[in-house]
């Protein structure tokens, strides 16, 4: 890699992915709908644009060897065809202007979500089919964008999809401050067993498969047109690391429960009301988000480790205890 163009790359894990370049010495230029002056402090070329946009794509994307597709439309509320116009025609745009301007390497950030589909996942491989019936938009159109990635692997194109979970760690400012918020008012209640396990990903772990993945494109190509799990090197037990997480920042554990049917009928309850209202925040509860906090979801990283030759850079404890000492600096925002 020399002339590496990201876009998204004012989000969390886009941001962290820049540095990461920039501090090999890459020639790093980011596509984003805002200004981002830090990373031009770094020396990072900002092109300000939307991948909806296809002109201005095939215009941006010209000389470079690899693109990290890393723009979407998170979260899991709001109108379908928002996540759609993003996650898969931005995607689609992406690819095609990829092809036009002869960039060789494509590596796209992907999710476990694709193949969540309402029962738990322990332990399953990429051979794993995708959700037959997702229960948000997000999950639905990251489906489409994933099989968009796969399949325009070719000669002239080598793709892969990466699949981290639950990304976390410092620089954070959406999974864990919700939390936390959640949290301190009180608010957080285990639903289900709370013995469910889940994989997380330390974002500088994430990065690193992001760059090992580039590498085999680059090299091998035994990778392309393939996804890829990522996560830590085990496991955790959700609440359990939650609670954990609290205890280090003073915040009371989470201890009351609520049954996996009630808060999935919460959640379709609100879904509902929120839809007939027209709100734009999320629901405090929706039916996916009842499903996350209850099933288990962790997945075999053999496929990563021997193809790409992942493995963690950072533990879990270690990369907990750089959070803690994160947040306790005062950088997290305030949500």
């Amino acid at each position: 890699m020399n002339k590496v163009l990201v876009t998204g790359g004012g989000g969390f894990i886009g941001k962290a992915l820049v540095r990461e370049l920039v501090g090999r010495g890459i020639e790093t230029t980011v596509i984003g709908r805002n200004p981002y002056p830090e990373l031009e402090g770094l020396g990072v070329q900002c092109l300000r644009g939307d991948i909806r946009d296809q002109p201005f794509l095939e215009h941006a994307l010209a000389g470079y060897d690899t693109v990290f597709h890393v723009a979407a439309k998170a979260g899991i509320w709001g109108p379908r065809q928002e996540y759609y116009a993003i996650n898969v025609t931005g995607t689609a745009n992406v690819v095609a202007a990829c092809r036009k301007n002869g960039v060789p390497r494509l590596v796209y950030t992907s999710t476990p979500s694709v193949v969540f589909d309402r029962h738990s996942l322990e332990g399953v491989d990429e051979t794993t089919p995708y959700a037959v019936k997702p229960l948000c938009h997000y999950a639905a159109s990251k489906i489409l964008a994933e099989q968009t990635v796969l399949q325009a692997n070719a000669g002239d194109l080598r793709t892969i999809a990466i699949r981290p979970h639950l990304v976390w760690g410092p620089g954070d400012h959406h999974l864990v401050p919700r939390l936390l918020e959640r949290g301190r008012a009180k608010a957080l209640k285990i639903v289900g067993s709370g013995e469910n396990r889940v994989d997380i990903a330390y974002i500088e772990n994430v990065v690193h498969a992001h760059v090992l993945a580039a590498k085999n494109l680059e090299t091998t190509g035994s990778g392309a047109g393939q996804a890829f799990f990522i996560g830590q090197e085990e496991p955790v037990l959700l609440w359990q690391w939650i609670n954990d997480l609290f205890v280090r920042l003073n915040i009371p554990p989470a201890t009351q429960r609520v049954p996996l049917a009630i808060a999935y009928g919460v959640g379709m309850t609100l879904e509902t009301l929120y839809t007939v209202l027209g709100k734009a925040e999320e629901p405090r509860m929706t039916r996916f988000l009842a499903y996350q906090l209850a099933k288990s979801h962790w997945f075999s990283h053999q496929k990563a480790e021997k193809l790409l030759g992942y493995r963690p850079l950072v533990a879990t404890e270690l990369g907990l205890v750089r959070l803690v000492d994160w947040l306790n600096t005062g950088n997290v925002k305030k949500t």
